[in-house]
């Protein structure tokens, strides 16, 4: 049985050309691009589909994407720019706090630490093969 304190939330992609890939999602699953706007200097598009939200962003003044090292490598989630996958987003719907202890009591690594940001609780989990799981609670 899944756990009921978990609900989807985004998939968040940088892209070498936002706008194209946005349209191949649209073209290809019929997604809808709901909205586009701009963040810390790069095009983003957020794109629904079934549900579902992915957030697709291009590459921000200053960085130089390069191939997935794996998350534990990030000392903050502010250095992760790569192409591709950045990372999967849950908001969790219950105590963040108390479950980042129970995840941390299973070894469980934090790439980056439970910390407030616009009014929500956030955190990295690093999981295998270089995934980065963004937990968040409102």
């Amino acid at each position: 049985m899944s756990n009921p304190a978990f609900a989807f939330d985004h998939v968040h992609i940088i892209s070498q050309n936002p706008k194209t890939s946005a349209e191949w999602y649209v073209d290809k699953f019929g997604a809808v691009i709901a909205r586009e706007s701009e963040a810390r200097g790069a095009p983003q598009i957020f794109v629904d589909i079934g549900g579902m939200t992915i957030i697709i962003r291009g590459q921000r003044p200053g960085e130089e994407p390069s191939k997935p090292k794996g998350v534990t490598q990030f000392a903050d989630y502010s250095s992760h720019d790569e192409w591709g996958t950045d990372h999967f987003g849950f908001l969790y719907k219950g105590d963040l706090r108390a479950y980042c202890d129970e995840l941390r009591a299973k070894g469980v690594t934090f790439p980056v630490e439970l910390k407030e940001m616009n009014g929500m609780l956030l955190c990295y989990v690093g999981a295998p093969d270089g995934v980065s799981i963004e937990l968040m609670q409102a």
